[in-house]
Formats: structure tokens, sequence, C-alpha cells
């Protein structure tokens, strides 16, 4: 069974092939991919999590049955953080020989051929414990090739022929060296005589005395070769052990090319289909490990079930931002939220509320759920019926003071202009407080046209906002909107819950007010606390 194609992540070659060319892939860049906190969480090595993303939801549904086996069966996991370490010093020792430019480095094979032959053995341990319980296509198939390849007489014939070059190359403790000299006793030339099995003695005095032996032998040394003196450079020992490591390899050269065909049609293919392999299974493990730590602390993920991208829906019920669940103390809850996106109803929310209320986090949920399900993840939430989206673009807070700022200002809204200049109707459009670098008469107006040309576009969108104000225009922006097709615009709040925040988030009309009140009260400025103050002075 060939694996020359073999995918973790894609079903076949086609839909691999097809991602490679840029079809069924996704506009969500490392930006986006800060901003919502999902780089901290896939801090990958072999790749850029941006390269894994997909609209095609057969390859979303054939990765999701790879991480449901990987979940349900930890040794998976197991075997593949013990073989990642393995295929990187592979991939590192071809570099050196790559920069060395030594192509018939005999030495270097042995040990590329040791660190392939551990990870078969550590692959074939470690699968063949679950062979039986894995139902994705994609594990049967690996698990089978594995199981192949440790039960060939290939296999066999390699450990056998590698456990012999190996003891014999091990074995060797020194070498006789033959030195020929002119008339004036300067070296013309030299080379190793002979490989052996035991070191050679010092030849002093002392080392006589303690073997209780003064008969001269062919392992005695009768005097030491400068090189190796205490004032050597580092220069001088590496170029006398790489003389060395030459020397040995040449002796070795001819044992070893007798069966260099197999290493080149054998063990080179096999490690180039793990080398290849390794960026998708760093990338299936961070995902496992993920879901795995959200899974065991009791938060909810649901196989979605998906609509086509015209529907632009998103139904999720008991939605939940995972980053900030893996930040929670063991055994602590978060509070989920039902939200929903459709064209029938509302495609576009404002959505206000308290400082500290949740309107950040909720905003990030829902990008953070569309992203892990177009990575091939389960779904942070209780159930969720989406559409997978084009493109996921974020304006998110920059982080300086919200203060009127011309050239924050300015910034903000080239992001705002880089924005449409790409979204369609199918994208994700997620806003958290954009626009508060500048007063908030001038920031409504900008919001407002902002929000209705995105109706105009007709994508999902929500923008999260302290403007209040914003939603007194929502009539005027739903009349223009309607007049030219575009979508619906609604309003959330992030309740208060008798004067306490709930973090859940409800459909309704924003009250200024009191929100105004619950700031007033939580720094004790209503006018009840103020004149009790003044009683007590």
């Amino acid at each position: 069974m060939e694996l020359t194609n073999f995918s973790l992540i894609y079903p076949n070659e086609k839909s691999k092939q097809e991602h490679l060319e840029g079809i069924c892939v996704p506009d969500i860049d490392m930006y986006t991919l800060q901003e919502l906190g999902l780089l901290e969480i896939f801090d990958l090595k072999s790749a850029t999590l941006s390269d894994y993303f997909t609209t095609d939801i057969e390859v979303m549904k054939y990765r999701m049955g790879i991480f449901r086996d990987m979940m349900d069966n930890p040794a998976i996991s197991e075997t593949f953080n013990k073989v990642i370490p393995i295929v990187q010093d592979i991939t590192e020792l071809r570099r050196l020989e790559s920069d060395s430019g030594d192509a018939d480095d005999y030495l270097s094979s042995i040990t590329e051929i040791e660190l392939y032959i551990s990870c078969i053995d550590i692959l074939n341990s470690g699968l063949s414990q679950v062979k039986d319980n894995v139902k994705s296509q994609a594990f049967k198939i690996l698990t089978q090739r594995i199981t192949e390849l440790a039960e060939s007489e290939y296999y066999a014939e390699l450990n056998r022929k590698l456990s012999e070059l190996t003891r014999r190359v091990r074995e060797i403790k020194s070498v006789t060296v033959g030195v020929n000299l002119d008339s004036q006793l300067r070296p013309t030339g030299a080379g190793v005589l002979a490989v052996n099995s035991e070191a050679f003695k010092s030849g002093d005095a002392l080392d006589k005395i303690l073997r209780l032996n003064f008969k001269d032998d062919e392992y005695t040394c009768i005097a030491s070769l400068v090189p190796f003196s205490k004032k050597q450079s580092e220069n001088q020992k590496i170029a006398m052990s790489n003389a060395f490591n030459s020397a040995i390899s040449d002796v070795y050269r001819s044992s070893l090319r007798s069966w260099k065909k197999i290493v080149q049609s054998y063990v080179l293919e096999n490690t180039d289909f793990l080398i290849e392999l390794m960026p998708e299974i760093e990338f299936v493990v961070k995902g496992a490990a993920l879901m795995s730590e959200l899974s065991q602390r009791g938060f909810d993920l649901c196989t979605p079930t998906f609509a086509e991208l015209d529907e632009r829906k998103f139904e999720a019920v008991e939605l939940y931002n995972p980053v900030v669940a893996m930040k929670l103390p063991k055994g602590e809850d978060i509070v989920g939220n039902d939200i929903s996106f459709s064209k029938e109803d509302a495609l576009i929310y404002i959505l206000t509320g308290p400082n500290r209320g949740g309107k950040s986090v909720i905003t990030c949920a829902i990008g953070i759920g569309v992203a892990m399900m177009q990575l091939g993840l389960f779904f942070p939430a209780k159930s969720v019926c989406v559409s997978p989206a084009d493109a996921i673009y974020t304006h998110f807070p920059t982080g300086a003071d919200d203060t009127i700022d011309k050239g924050r200002l300015g910034e903000e809204c080239a992001r705002l202009v880089e924005i449409f200049d790409n979204v369609t109707r199918y994208s994700l459009v997620l806003l958290d407080e954009s626009l508060s670098s500048t007063g908030s008469y001038e920031g409504s107006y900008i919001a407002s046209e902002v929000i209705a040309g995105l109706a105009i576009v007709g994508c999902r969108a929500l923008f999260a906002t302290h403007l209040h104000e914003l939603a007194s225009e929502i009539d005027r922006i739903n009349e223009v909107s309607k007049a030219k097709n575009g979508s619906y615009i609604d309003t959330l709040v992030a309740g208060i819950d008798e004067g306490k925040r709930s973090f859940k988030i409800v459909r309704a009309k924003p009250d200024g007010k009191s929100y105004a009140r619950d700031i007033a009260d939580r720094y004790g400025l209503t006018f009840d606390k103020i004149i009790d103050k003044i009683d007590k002075q």
C-alpha cells in the first residue's frame, strides 16, 4: 500500500491539489488570527496556521473524523508526540548533509536508518493499540500501512543489516594510523591502517604499573600526537575529527554500498513520507490537544450541521469563547450564548452594553468558532448550524488610549477601507470598539456609514460598540439598506441582571441610561451614594 499521496487533512489528491491552487481557501490572515487569539493556541513550528483553512465542507468532515479518533484514542497523540522530535532530527540530518555536500556520507546514512526504524517502531507500537478502535479512513489506512512496513521482509532485513553494521561501528574504540615521512621526517601522507575494537593504552610508566604489564604490544602508545594536546584550537579539533570520520566512513563504504539500493528505494522513500507528513501531524496534535483540554474541563464541543455558503447561516446554541475558557481556573464554568445570523432574519447586529459585560468575548467567540470549524475542529457550542465563510475580517482596538487622535482614527479608517476592498456577501466581519478613537458624534456617523455599507454587501457582521447613539440610527440605516436590497440590521445587548453583569447576550433595544447607571453605581457616583458620602463628612 503506497502512501505517496496520503494526507491526514485532505480526503483525496484532488482536494489537496485544489487547496494548493487556492481553491476553497478562505481569506483569514495573520492579523485576524492574532486578534482572535488563535496563534497563541496553535504555536506551529512546521507551517503557518493560515495554511490549513478551508471552505470545503467535505474536507472539514474528513478532518473531524481524524480529530474524533484522536480524542477517543489518546494513544494516537502520545505516539505522534514521540515521533515528532525524531522526524525533526531526520530533517536536520538531511540539512547538514546537504550543507556539507557529501552525498556519500555512509555513517550519516546509518544514523538516518536508525532514526527511521525508531519512527516505524514507535508508530507500529502506538497505532497497533488503536487499530480496532479507529473509525476514520485516514487512520485505518495509516495503521494498515505502518503494520505492513513493520512486518515486511525489507524491514526485517534492514533491521538485521543495521544491527550488524551498527555493532561494528559502535565497537570501534581506536584506529591504527600510518604516516609516511620524507627524508627530513616531515609527513607526506597519512591514512588509517586498521580499525580496532580495543582502545589504545597511553604507554606511560604509571599506566604500565597499574596494568602490571611492562610488555609492549600493538595497542600501547609510544608517543602522543601533538594535535590532541590541550592547546589545540577548535578548528584543529573539528578538522581532525572530520578526517577520522571520513576515513572510518571509507572503511565501511564497501559494506554499505552493497545495500545502498535498499536505502534509496525503501528507507528514503518512507522517510520522505514521514517528513512530508510532519506539518500535518503537528497540526492535528495541536488541534486535538486544544479540544481534549476543553472536553476534559466540561466545555461543549459539537459537530456542526453544515449549511451551504449562499445561505449565510449561523445559528449557535450556548456558544462560548474557547480562548477565555482555557484561561479559567479548572472547575470554573463559562457563560454560553445563543447567537443567530440568517438572511431571513438579520445578518448584521450592533452589540452594546456595559464595559466588561462580555461584548468583546462574544465577538471573538463567533470568529473563533467559525475559524475552528474551517480548520476541521469541532465547534465550541452545544449545537450549531453554520455556513462556511469565504473570509473572516476583524477590526479590533489597537490598544491606544480612547482619545481624539487623528493618527489613530486615520489608521482605523484605512483598515475599514481595506476590508471593503475585499469583503463579499459570504464573509464574516467582526468589529470591536471600532472608531472609539474619535468623539461620539463623529464615531457614530462613520459607524452608521460602515454598517450601511456592510448591509448592502449582505455579509454576516457584528459591531460591538460603546456608541449607543448608533442604535438610534438602526431604523434609518435599515431603510437605506432595504432600498438597495441589502440585509436587515438588528441590535443585541450585553445584559445586566439586577445590577450585575450576566454576560448574557440578548436581542433587544439598548437602554443607554441603564449602562450609565451601572457605571455610576460601580464608581460610587449615583446621587444616593454621593449624598451618603457628603453626610458622612
